[in-house]
């Protein structure tokens, strides 16, 4: 298991860029990482770790409980200002809103049995009913609402 101790020998992380830099050049490279999956990684002793926790390791001395998240939602952002730990559930109130979603609004879709725009939220992986609504900003108003009260600061109202 990689240390603090042993990544600090390695690597120097810059809190204010995220940007992870080799102590000892490797292929001409100071830079360390890559990108995969919008996620910057980095290989050591032939080990794949995502940068965020080895920053989180390289700062506070251990590593994280859970998962980290990034606050602003971009997965390449390891700046120490944008990461935090959070919970599994945390980290997905924090998702933006999926690619498929046709209404424009996360947390809003066309319900079409009863005719009207439909708003839920999840909560501890189980889905609230928030309550159809004739247009699709009325939903997300109130799914922004929930987000705020139910997910505080993890809120991601997308």
């Amino acid at each position: 298991m990689l240390t603090a101790e042993r990544l600090r020998e390695l690597l120097d992380y810059d809190p204010l860029t995220g940007i992870f830099r080799w102590r000892v050049l490797r292929g001409g490279r100071s830079v360390a990482g890559y990108f995969k999956d919008r996620y910057v990684r980095i290989t050591i002793s032939g080990t794949r770790y995502y940068a965020h926790r080895l920053a989180w390791l390289h700062v506070h001395g251990n590593w994280p409980n859970d998962q980290i998240d990034h606050a602003n939602g971009i997965k390449q952002d390891n700046r120490l200002i944008n990461l935090r730990e959070a919970s599994r559930s945390e980290n997905h109130y924090n998702s933006k809103r999926p690619i498929h979603n046709k209404s424009g609004y996360k947390g809003v879709c066309w319900h079409k049995a009863v005719g009207q725009w439909q708003a839920t939220i999840a909560v501890n992986s189980h889905q609230r009913h928030l309550g159809y609504f004739p247009t699709p900003e009325a939903a997300h108003n109130a799914y922004r609402e929930a987000a705020t009260k139910l997910h505080g600061s993890f809120a991601n109202h997308g």
